[in-house]
This record gives structure tokens, C-alpha cells and sequence, in this order.
């Protein structure tokens, strides 16, 4: 019997119930080969379970038992089933789980006594009592050919509203007998056509763990290349797109170095000189700027601004908020104003000009050159900029990959450098920032001050509020961070809004006052210049701080409830205080009830290096939670994973630029190819579309 093409329909196979179609199709499975790129998200060995859990544990586990008894009942507003599980191994009187939905009524209509399920979840401490909720589960017939679903390791696919995991590991099952596999187009050759057929059984119905992983890291090793590809070829076809050269002269930023009070470190003269070939080359700029908390980005970045004004062109600075924003403006007045270079500041609620040429001056035609400094908005309003030469965003992942490109297609081609001060992990950046060119400054500039890290727990709350006493009696000021802005019913914890009031009476007569996202921008503007210019000592606030604000008297950092955010993003509030020469401590609170939480904030006790605390923070949380890939346009690796995966990610960018480092003209052709490629593995198409 012939083997059907890759290429074929679902819908015209008699052998795919009716009724499965439009899941499939909300699940973007049209052709045989999307049922057979479908690979699963997890195995679970079913040759063996784990034992029924006695301990709570982040870890979830795969059990198997008989279904003893079930019940349903409301709780107020909420219906709960649950479903007592007993572990058909040990007997009648074996050990028990339970299992527990909460408004789902219709598992109940799927579950009952005397059935056998396999689940997996996270066992949960509820009052004394280990239990799962909304875990996943499966049934299991006796009836049913075990070669598929039992006494093997099962795979365990993404499945979607009406079709379970069970119904689709049916039809891969059926799809790998029925189609034609060596017509499934590879991009990395293959040593054995063989090979081929082997790795797409292997990696859905493994034999052995050792077999899915050779099969699972053969076809992760191709959607990285793929994306590779993607990227080296972008960064080709970008820095041939028609730059300008922009040398400048060096005569202004001579001046604004002599008078500043201190030298650039080694490390900021090296990204000077990059940056600034860079601009003098006719090809475009297209630049990554990482460096930790206070490392001194905003003056390379101003570097490259002079040379871009020096040139006769204009440059743009965009910040992510509109605090941060302000403070870069008065920061480059102060700076600029002295050699006449004209600065801006546009945001929502705020225009501001400074020089001979003034705001309208900066964006007319006729004006030589002027800086800029705004939010996101001063660049996609309108089409003020007509000679805009230099686009500097600041704090990159606030924006996104979508906007990011906006700006380097504009029709005046500006060179790009982009900025984050938070220490991206090496297998990200290749992937995030693939498309760029990429620049790290490593050290800190001499004369901050020491920063002291202490996890504290709630016990010590007096002693704590006696050294914030003796510190704002020093002269002193502090942070005081919460995770929400406002009392949450659903979480338990404590608010900036309410804890800012009870601050306010424990640190009195010192002046507290309180910044959040929710206050209209007047009010933040207000708050922010007390708190700068020393009217206010302690500042109550949320994360809106995290980035850019830059007071160096402020020598105190306290986290309240540290271990509800990220390592990174603790790092970066960290990065507030300890910039100006006094010794700073920042003190991060904890409840002592989770050791996985205290085991976290351990790391930030142990390490200022904000390139180790990525990688740890990027083994803790994933990618995804890490960089936010809503907002980062982060692809969907599939089955890869770029903790576990790294060296396949590296050793995919090393393929993809020596195959477009031999032969340029590849570039764009494979750049349009790779277009379907990236569809066809449900790879993020951003990717592709941008």
C-alpha cells in the first residue's frame, strides 16, 4: 500500500472522525505533516509510576490508581468535585490522593468509581491534606491496545477544547503508519535517510528514554537552525539596507568628557569605539547595548547621540516610562546645555525644548541636528523627523520586537542601538537579539558605593525599622517596594497604597511619600522631583521604580514579600541605590514559610553580578517567565528548551552564519523560504512576518 503525501488534507482522510476536524484547525493541525510536527510537550513512563506523594512539592508527578469514591459539593460561590484516588498496588488499603476541580462541573460527568487513571499535577498542602488540583488526567480500558497508551513511555501531546491528549496520540499514531516520511523536507542534511522515518517514531512512541532524546535533539537541532537562519540572515539584510555615514567630528564629546568628574572606565571606551565605527560605516547600525545596574549605558548612549547631532542629524531617545524619560532630560541639559546642543523632551503629557533651536527647530527640515528624548509615543505620532540619523531605546524589553523593526524601517534608515540593563543569558540573546550586533559593559565606573544584600525575615521587622530611623536620621533616604498597588482579595499581599500609611507613622517625623503606575503622571512628576531633591525620605512604592531612576542619595532598598518577584527583577530594583559613594543595603523580606523561595533570594544575598543572577534566574523561571514573551516576541521552541538546549541554540548560530558568511547572495532567498518553514513548526511568526 503507498504511503500518502506529507501534504495531505486531514479533512479528506476517512479515517479522522468528523467531529475532530475543527479542533484540529483550532489547534492550526491542517495537513498530516502538522499532525506529525505536533510533538509532545512531555512523556510520562507508564512501565512505572511514581509513588502516591505524602509531601507537597513544586515537582508534579504521574500516578496511576483506581478511582475509590467521588464527590461534589458547593463552597459558597464555589462547586468543587473531587475524586478520591487509590493506589491499586498496595490494595484496599493502600495509600489514598486526592484529586480536586474547582467550577468544573463537567469532569464529574467524566470521572467515576471504579475507573483507572493516570494523573499528573503537583501534589498541594490543603489543610493537612496532600491533594491535586486541576490536575491532568487520563483513563485507562483495559480493552484499548497497550502498545499506544499503557506499559510504555506514553506521549503526552498539546491538546485543545474537544480533543483530549488521548484522542490526538490516536492520530499520530495513525498519521506515522500512513504517510510517506521521507517526503518531510529537512533543512540540515542528514547523514542516513533513514533517519528520518526513525526520528519522527521516535520522538512521539520512544522505545527507551535514550532513544526520544537523540530523536527529540535531532529535530529541536533544525527548528533552532531554522531560526537562525531567520535572524543572521535579518542582520545581513538590515545592515545592507541603505545606511548613511555619520562620523561626526569628536570635538563636542572632547569638551563634554574634560568636564565631567570622572573617567569612563576601560570597558565604556571599547563600546565607544564600536558604536562609533559603526555610525562612520555606510553600512547601518543595528546594535544590543547589555550592561548591569549602573554600569554607565546613558553615557554611551549620549556618546553616540553627540555623534549623530555632530553629523548633522538628529537622535532619538526612548524611554519606557515617562520618569525615566524626565530624568534622562534633565540629566542631558545639564550636560548639554553648556556646548549649545539642543535637547527636547516630548511625552504624553509633556513638551519641553532647551537651545537656540527649540522644539519646532528640532523638526525642521532645515535644522542640522538636535537630541530628543521621549516615550514611545515621540516616534510614531507623526513624521516630525526628517534627518532622524540615530534611534537609542532604552530598556528594550519594555518594548518589543514589533516596534523595534517600526523604527529600523523608517524611510530615513536611522542607525539602531538598542539597551537593557538587565543581563541577558548568552542562549537568549542569541535568540531575542539575534538580529543585532552586540556590545557588554562589564564593570562598574569607580566611586559607587558598596551594596549589602540581607534576607530578613518578618521577626525582624522592629529591628529593621530601627535602622531605617537611624539611616533617614543620617541623612539618608530609602525605597520601600511592594509586589501590588492596592489590598487584593485574591492574593495575600500587603499594598503600597495601605502600607504607606503605616510607614509613614512608624518612620515619623521622617516624610514618607508614595509613587505607583495607577497616579496620573502630574502627581508621579510631584513626587519623584521631592524625592530627588531630599523633601521626601522614604518612598513607598511599586515596581515602577525598577528601572532608570537614579538618586544617589537614596542608600536603602527594602523588598517587602521578596520571594514573589523575579531574581532579575529584584536586581534591578537593587540597582536604585548604590550610586552614589555611601555604603547601601538593600533588604529583601520574607516569611520563612517557602525554602524555595528563600533558597532564591539566597542568590541575591550571594552575588551583585547581574550576568549570574540571569542564568540562575533563567534556570528558576524559563524563558518565557523570565523575558515575557507576550511582550518580547520570545518564539515557541516546540520541544526545545533553551536552559536545557543552549548548546543545540549556539550550535545553530555558528551553522546559519557560516552558510550565509560563504555565500551572502543566500540571504535573501532563504530568508523567504524559511517564511513557510517557520509556519509549518508553529515557530513564532514574528519571526517570519517581520
Amino acid at each position: 500500500m503507498s504511503k500518502l503525501s506529507p501534504g495531505t488534507l486531514l479533512e479528506t482522510l476517512d479515517w479522522i472522525p468528523r467531529q475532530r476536524i475543527a479542533p484540529l484547525r483550532r489547534l492550526d493541525l491542517l495537513t498530516l505533516e502538522d499532525l506529525i510536527r505536533h510533538l509532545p510537550r512531555r512523556y510520562e513512563d507508564r512501565r512505572t509510576f511514581d509513588r502516591f506523594p505524602t509531601d507537597p512539592s513544586e515537582i508534579p508527578v504521574c500516578v496511576c490508581g483506581t478511582v475509590l469514591k467521588t464527590s461534589y459539593r458547593r463552597f459558597g460561590p464555589r462547586r468543587i468535585f473531587e475524586a478520591i484516588l487509590e493506589d491499586e498496588s498496595l490494595g484496599v488499603l493502600g495509600a489514598t490522593l486526592t484529586l480536586r476541580w474547582y467550577n468544573m462541573p463537567w469532569v464529574r460527568n467524566m470521572i467515576c468509581t471504579a475507573q483507572r487513571l493516570v494523573v499528573f499535577g503537583k501534589p498541594r498542602d490543603r489543610s493537612r491534606k496532600i491533594v491535586m488540583e486541576h490536575p491532568e488526567f487520563e483513563e485507562i480500558d483495559e480493552m484499548e491496545p497497550s502498545s499506544i497508551h499503557f506499559n510504555r513511555i506514553t506521549p503526552v501531546h498539546a491538546a485543545g477544547d474537544g480533543i483530549t491528549p488521548k484522542a490526538l496520540r490516536e492520530l499520530v499514531h495513525r498519521a506515522l503508519i500512513e504517510t510517506n516520511l521521507k517526503e518531510i523536507d529537512h533543512l540540515l542534511p542528514l547523514e542516513d535517510e533513514t533517519l528520518s522515518t526513525q526520528s519522527w517514531h521516535a520522538v512521539h512512541f520512544p522505545t527507551t528514554i535514550e532513544e526520544c532524546e537523540s530523536a527529540r535533539r535531532q529535530l529541536i537541532r533544525e527548528i533552532f537552525f531554522g531560526i537562525q537562519l531567520i535572524l543572521c540572515s535579518r542582520h545581513g539584510t538590515v545592515r545592507r539596507s541603505g545606511g548613511v555615514s555619520r562620523p561626526g567630528t569628536g570635538l563636542l564629546w572632547e569638551q563634554l568628557e574634560a568636564s565631567l568628574p570622572f573617567n569612563p572606565t576601560e570597558s565604556q571606551r571599547s563600546v565607544f569605539e564600536e558604536i562609533s565605527t559603526d555610525m562612520a560605516d555606510s553600512s547601518r547600525m543595528n546594535r544590543l547595548l547589555q550592561g548591569d545596574v549602573g554600569s554607565g549605558k546613558t553615557l554611551v548612549a549620549l556618546r553616540a547621540m553627540i555623534q549623530s547631532h555632530e553629523s548633522g542629524w538628529q537622535a532619538a531617545l526612548m524611554a519606557p516610562t515617562q520618569i525615566l524619560a524626565e530624568q534622562h532630560y534633565l540629566n542631558f541639559r545639564r550636560l548639554l546645555d553648556p556646548l549649545g546642543i539642543p535637547v527636547a523632551l516630548r511625552t504624553a503629557n509633556r513638551n519641553e525644548e532647551t537651545g537656540a533651536a527649540g522644539l519646532s527647530g528640532l523638526f525642521n527640515k532645515k535644522t542640522s541636528g538636535g537630541l530628543v528624548i521621549g516615550t514611545h509615543a515621540l516616534l510614531f505620532e507623526g513624521s516630525e523627523f526628517d534627518r532622524l540619523g540615530l534611534v537609542v531605546i532604552d530598556e528594550q524589553h519594555k518594548f518589543g520586537v514589533a516596534q523595534r523593526m517600526r523604527l529600523i524601517d523608517r524611510a530615513d534608515k536611522p542607525d539602531v542601538l538598542v539597551m537593557t540593563a538587565t543581563p541577558i543569558p548568552r542562549t537568549i540573546t542569541q535568540t531575542l537579539y539575534g538580529d543585532l550586533d552586540v556590545s557588554i559593559l562589564r564593570e562598574k565606573p569607580a566611586g559607587r558605593g558598596r551594596v549589602t544584600t540581607a534576607v530578613r525575615e518578618d521577626g525582624k521587622r522592629q529591628a529593621i525599622v530601627d535602622f531605617l530611623k537611624a539611616e533617614v536620621a543620617a541623612g539618608r533616604q530609602a525605597y520601600i517596594v511592594y509586589p501590588l498597588v492596592d489590598e487584593s482579595e485574591k492574593l495575600v499581599a500587603k499594598a503600597a497604597t495601605a502600607e504607606s500609611k503605616k510607614w509613614a507613622e512608624l518612620l515619623a517625623p521622617a516624610t514618607v511619600g508614595l509613587i505607583h503606575g495607577r497616579m496620573d503622571a502630574e502627581t508621579k512628576d510631584r513626587v519623584m522631583h521631592e524625592f530627588r531633591c531630599g523633601t521626601l525620605s522614604v518612598l513607598v512604592s511599586t515596581t515602577v521604580i525598577e528601572v532608570g531612576v537614579d538618586v544617589p542619595n537614596a542608600t536603602i532598598m527594602l523588598i517587602e514579600e521578596a520571594g514573589r518577584f523575579g531574581l532579575a527583577q529584584m536586581h534591578q530594583l537593587r540597582g536604585r541605590i548604590g550610586r552614589g559613594t555611601h555604603r547601601s543595603w538593600c533588604i529583601l523580606m520574607h516569611d520563612g514559610k517557602n525554602a524555595q523561595s528563600l533558597e532564591k533570594l539566597r542568590i541575591l544575598e550571594q552575588s551583585n553580578n547581574g550576568f549570574e543572577i540571569a542564568e540562575a534566574d533563567l534556570r528558576l523561571r524559563g524563558p518565557g517567565d523570565l523575558m515575557g514573551s507576550a511582550q518580547t516576541g520570545l518564539p515557541d521552541f516546540g520541544p526545545g528548551d533553551l536552559v536545557r538546549d543552549g548548546d543545540l541554540m549556539s550550535e545553530a548560530r555558528q551553522t546559519a552564519q557560516k552558510i550565509l558568511t560563504d555565500d551572502p547572495d543566500l540571504a535573501l532567498p532563504l530568508h523567504a523560504s524559511m517564511r513557510a518553514y517557520v509556519k509549518k513548526n508553529q515557530i513564532a511568526a514574528e519571526l517570519s512576518d517581520s
